[in-house]
């Protein structure tokens, strides 16, 4: 009997082990800071924007310098759209409203300081549906405001994905 139980356990921690290394072996690994092809980028963002502050702290976190001026920086981004809407999805019964779906639309376009057109105009848009009850109106509207964040967070990161996907002169200069 005890010689069964010591193979029971010999298998066991083989089976972590082999299911541990397995696990390892999968190529996941966590996304590092954004790899990007400039040295330094203008926000054309305003000054109060919310999205322009994150989008800048994960931009210096890459090592890349934000200008505060288009003069000095090797790409510039231009903010052509930011918006945000509120559309009904669907009523009850008596002709309240259920659901809604909030919208997030950014529009944008990479330039270099030639003028040269880095990254085409772009639109990302986000949507995220939320039920509506009236009996909970304040817990609705902080609900709204968390998925308005999680939407921002969400374009930050598409942003930096393209911005990182970009070909710039100087990339092409060093390659040769």
């Amino acid at each position: 009997m005890p010689f069964q139980l010591h193979r029971r356990k010999a298998l066991q921690w083989f089976l972590m082990l082999l299911a541990a290394g397995m696990l390892s072996a999968c190529g996941f690994h966590m996304r590092g800071p954004a790899q990007l092809p400039f040295k330094s980028i203008y926000l054309g963002f305003s000054g109060n924007s919310s999205l322009g502050t994150e989008l800048k702290r994960y931009i210096r976190a890459s090592g890349v310098q934000v200008t505060d001026s288009a003069t000095e920086a090797e790409a510039i981004l231009q903010v052509l759209a930011d918006t945000r809407e509120k559309k009904i999805l669907s009523l009850n019964t008596n002709g309240q409203v259920r659901e809604y779906s909030l919208y997030q639309r950014f529009s944008f376009l990479v330039k270099d300081q030639a003028g040269k057109v880095l990254i085409a105009p772009a639109s990302i848009v986000l949507k995220r549906d939320i039920t509506y009850d009236a009996n909970q109106e304040l817990a609705k509207q902080a609900e709204e405001a968390l998925l308005y964040r999680d939407m921002q967070t969400d374009l930050v990161q598409q942003i930096l994905r393209r911005l990182s996907a970009t070909k710039t002169n100087i990339d092409e200069t060093v390659e040769e």
